[in-house]
């Protein structure tokens, strides 16, 4: 399925929020990214140049088969076509300058190439908040996750989403990224694993 929009949701685990000086609240911290931001597994991505620090951030992304308006919770997960690990890149610099300023992120997080994206497993009722992944870098470990970690679990997110807009086919949604973000540099080699999802990897140029 081809990917449509993506929904990325901010500061779901608590020590990724810690580790960035930021406060949890409540809100569930929602933006978007083209479509022209995916990069296969297995392709290069191409860092921006001059805009200071670029980070990774590993996600759990999960694709909608539909679902339309005003999704209820306890039927939200009917809704899940497939999963796999994505990248969000992040211009932290940037990042940190806008928040300052109030100002959106999609500067930062939008930009092309900014979410590489593994290849996809079919949902068949896995169960989305016992699912643990990892992210190295030049095979050295810098981030480990379990989704049960996550503040907003999948169904709750994907409720919240359908308020706002009406789910469509392809519709992806990265789900957030544990603690222990970092800076990537031209020639690293950037690796996401899940014992349920598989092992994709993209080289930085």
């Amino acid at each position: 399925m081809k990917v449509n929009r993506i929904f990325c949701i901010g500061r779901n685990y608590a020590e990724h929020i810690k580790e960035l000086g930021n406060s949890p609240d409540d809100a569930c911290v929602v933006f978007m990214k083209p479509a022209s931001c995916v990069v296969p597994a297995g392709q290069r991505v191409v860092l921006p140049r001059g805009r200071g620090s670029v980070h990774h951030e590993a996600e759990l992304v999960v694709m909608l088969a539909g679902g339309g308006s005003d999704i209820p919770m306890e039927r939200a997960l009917q809704n899940v076509a497939a999963l796999t690990l994505g990248l969000d890149l992040t211009l932290r610099d940037l990042q940190n300058e806008l928040k300052k300023k109030g100002a959106p992120w999609e500067l930062a997080k939008s930009f092309d190439q900014a979410a590489p994206l593994g290849n996809w497993t079919p949902y068949k009722g896995q169960d989305l908040q016992a699912l643990e992944f990892s992210c190295d870098v030049n095979g050295a470990r810098r981030q480990t996750g379990n989704t049960r970690d996550m503040l907003f679990p999948v169904a709750r997110m994907i409720q919240i989403l359908s308020r706002s807009w009406a789910l469509a086919p392809g519709d992806i949604v990265y789900t957030g990224t544990p603690a222990g973000v970092g800076p990537l540099v031209p020639g690293d080699r950037v690796s996401l694993a899940s014992a349920a999802l598989g092992t994709f990897e993209w080289t930085c140029a």
